[in-house]
């Protein structure tokens, strides 16, 4: 088991570039299941989630590959089934579920694995797809879905926003007959990513990253061409190492309206943070609590950022309010940020931060991505050796994440 050795305390100055979002390009490779032909993905993270996904493509008969940052995907399904194994390497595989039941009428799974943050429910999946023609059956925790009629377009109105079933109705309702409509859909712009892909692909998806998405449903896709969009959290990871540490950061690759909700939180900590073209310029000056950050969906605060912005507030002056609004498990980076020495109280949804001096060096382990990310910051502007174990959580989403902030003058490597 591998670890990341951190020796905090050095100011991060410089540039660094923020790479394709993991939460795009992995719809984005189970979509090339509905397609015909080549597809091939710029921009793309090499992180162990895309790895995972790979995986899955080549189990359903497709080849892929990945080589500086671009993937190629050659379509060919001849399978419609994902072991347990592959399916519990990441909660995103449900993903492959609307594309798979979409191009070949069949799908059999086991519920996805990933970060334990709690309940997520694929309810909204089963329900949605049912309205669409599926027959589910359940056996032994084994979901088969059939549609032995096709799937069929269907209105459909979400309880909840959900990112994922959002994405699933939107990859089974390309083949399908009809036009589908989803009403309260997700409106991250990951969603808007993924139906840009499919469009360039033959698909006809208008409305993605709005309240409504109308798909009319189209006779067969082929292989297309298309640049990842970035990643808006590793973008506010870091950010919050900058703030942690003092630093001096230019980002480069960046998407500002993305970031629209998390901007104005570094703002009232007290940093400068100027935005030009695709560039953001962010200086942390002494930092200052944040009255209460509220995590919703998209477009206000989200809950991938609420670690990495908790483990920078930390150490600033006065109390800062955080209101977990998505998953009832996204604190478990807490105990380790108390024992590197943060005042942090949790009770239910709200965690409750009183700034300190400073924090200490530590042996701590990370529970899960965003919560790993977020040691990973503190331990850089900690003082002392920080030793952070399972980091494995860290690299499915982040891509070599030690020598990231190496360039940038942070002491990090992997032992």
């Amino acid at each position: 088991m591998q670890s990341l050795i951190v020796d905090g305390g050095n100011r991060l100055v410089g540039e660094t570039r923020v790479g394709g979002a993991k939460n795009s390009v992995l719809p984005i490779l189970a979509s090339t299941v509905l397609t015909d032909g080549e597809s091939v993905l710029h921009n793309c993270p090499v992180i162990s989630d895309v790895y995972s996904a790979e995986r899955i493509l080549t189990h359903l008969g497709c080849s892929s590959s990945l080589e500086e940052n671009t993937a190629i995907v050659k379509s060919s399904v001849n399978r419609y089934d994902i072991p347990e194994k592959l399916m519990c390497e990441m909660r995103s595989s449900i993903i492959f579920l609307g594309a798979l039941l979409g191009k070949t009428g069949r799908c059999t799974l086991s519920l996805p694995g990933g970060c334990e943050l709690g309940a997520r429910p694929i309810d909204i999946h089963i329900n949605s797809l049912k309205k669409m023609g599926a027959v589910v059956t359940e056996k032994f925790g084994t979901l088969d879905f059939s549609a032995p009629k096709g799937l069929c377009g269907s209105k459909l109105i979400l309880p909840f926003p959900s990112v994922g079933a959002t994405e699933n109705i939107i990859l089974a309702a390309c083949l399908a007959n009809g036009e589908t409509q989803i009403k309260n859909a997700a409106r991250e712009p990951e969603i808007a990513d993924l139906a840009d892909f499919l469009n360039k692909c033959g698909a006809k998806i208008t409305g993605a990253g709005e309240g409504t998405v109308i798909i009319n449903g189209v006779s067969s896709l082929k292989g297309s061409e298309h640049t990842i969009m970035p990643d808006r959290i590793v973008a506010a990871t870091y950010m919050s190492a900058a703030a942690s540490t003092g630093g001096e950061i230019r980002l480069t690759g960046i998407c500002r309206n993305d970031l629209d909700s998390v901007v104005p939180v570094f703002e009232e900590m007290g940093c400068y943070v100027y935005s030009y073209g695709d560039s953001m310029f962010i200086k942390a000056n002494k930092l200052h609590s944040v009255k209460k950050i509220l995590t919703m969906p998209y477009p206000a605060f989200p809950t991938d950022a609420q670690a990495v912005v908790m483990a920078a507030l930390a150490c600033a002056e006065g109390t800062s309010v955080f209101v977990e609004n998505i998953f009832e498990n996204r604190y478990q980076h807490v105990p380790a940020l108390t024992k590197m020495g943060a005042d942090i109280k949790v009770e239910g949804k709200v965690a409750i931060v009183e700034g300190v001096k400073s924090l200490s060096g530590a042996n701590v382990y990370a529970t899960d991505l965003r919560g790993g990310a977020a040691l990973v910051v503190a331990a850089l502007g900690a003082e002392g050796r920080t030793v952070i174990g399972n980091i494995h959580h860290i690299d499915r989403g982040y891509e070599n994440i030690e020598k990231s902030f190496s360039l940038l003058g942070g002491k990090i490597s992997r032992k």
